[in-house]
């Protein structure tokens, strides 16, 4: 009878050691699925905007930011993002010490998508918004990255006229738009990626079908670009290996500038709406497969198929000490959900 007691105290310590060893992140003070998510250059701080409630309505979509300074056991409310209604699929980014918000689309009473080109720049030292100007061209479901804590390029995304291959750039210092090259694949939205340095990663996304059915259909290409380190408007794009994922739509992407890797996780087989459902009326669900790109050795390297609570629509992943971050999103059964997971990976 001892030796069974005493089996079972090693194996309690032992679960709860490594129970220990996992980061943990406080939830979000709601559910949230489809929220823009930033952290600053070096910053303590992450920011959730926006983002489409529980219900999945119209009425749903929010438009509160919510902040967490790293090490607090909560996140806090920041003031509203301006305006009447919140955005979903939008893209958020830090740099020069603002956190900014551009683009995604408003959803009124009827359920239509209407894409907007705002932009929205907060201060967090000031505690408000201000007004940036307005994107060229209006998207949605874009890729974003930063350079040089200046450059910020909004890389393809769904126009009001369908997927484009632009890519745009806003520059913080002069709060200035420009294009840049645009990349050569099929236009697509809803895709993933990141920049590391000086190096874009792209994958997958939605293109528009030019067969009878479906609006647009999975797309299963990979770029990079490497930006001129002389004109950050040149852009040199190369074809990569297909991904070894399973998901080809709203998959989570994020970059981790000291691993100089780009990460990848969950997201669907099949482009949806913001409810979870393909274009036949038919629930989606997430893939658990985590990956990344491996700058330094130009390579892909799968994480595993296991990710604890997979999601999709998520918009970014957020690098910090602790791991790669999800931050809300949906989970199986269309389940909006407000929890945090980490991801960690072991080095090798």
């Amino acid at each position: 009878m001892k030796k069974v007691c005493t089996f079972l105290v090693v194996v309690l310590l032992a679960v709860a050691m490594r129970g220990a060893d996992q980061p943990k992140i406080p939830a979000l003070p709601e559910a949230l699925a489809n929220n823009a998510v930033a952290r600053l250059r070096g910053g303590a701080q992450l920011f959730s905007i926006m983002g489409l409630g529980p219900r999945k309505t119209w009425k749903d979509v929010s438009n509160r930011m919510y902040v967490l300074h790293m090490g607090s056991d909560t996140w806090v409310p920041g003031p509203d993002l301006p305006g009447v209604a919140g955005r979903l699929g939008a893209s958020a980014a830090g740099a020069q010490n603002r956190v900014y918000v551009f683009g995604g689309y408003i959803v009124d009473k009827d359920g239509n998508e209407i894409i907007v080109p705002d932009v929205n720049a907060f201060i967090p030292n000031e505690h408000r918004w201000y007004r940036a100007p307005d994107m060229p061209v209006a998207v949605d479901d874009a890729v974003v990255g930063v350079l040089r804590d200046r450059y910020i390029y909004i890389i393809g995304g769904r126009s009001n006229a369908g997927p484009v291959n632009k890519v745009q750039v806003y520059d913080a210092q002069k709060n200035a738009w420009s294009e840049a090259t645009p990349y050569p694949g099929t236009p697509v939205f809803g895709h993933a990626g990141g920049l590391v340095q000086d190096t874009i990663v792209y994958i997958d996304g939605a293109a528009r079908n030019t067969a009878s059915g479906a609006p647009y259909v999975a797309s299963d290409q990979c770029w990079m670009g490497k930006i001129e380190p002389r004109n950050p408007h040149k852009i040199v794009w190369t074809k990569l290996p297909d991904d070894p994922g399973t998901a080809r739509f709203g998959i989570a992407g994020g970059s981790s500038e000291k691993e100089h890797r780009i990460y990848f996780s969950g997201g669907t087989s099949e482009p949806h709406n913001y409810k979870g459902l393909d274009y036949h009326g038919k629930a989606v669900e997430p893939a658990a497969t985590t990956f990344y790109f491996d700058l330094r050795s130009n390579s892909w390297d799968f994480v595993g198929s296991d990710t604890p609570e997979p999601r999709l629509d998520a918009r970014g992943l957020l690098s910090t000490p602790q791991g790669m971050l999800i931050v809300g999103g949906m989970l199986q059964g269309q389940t909006i959900t407000k929890d945090v997971t980490v991801i960690s990976v072991k080095k090798k």
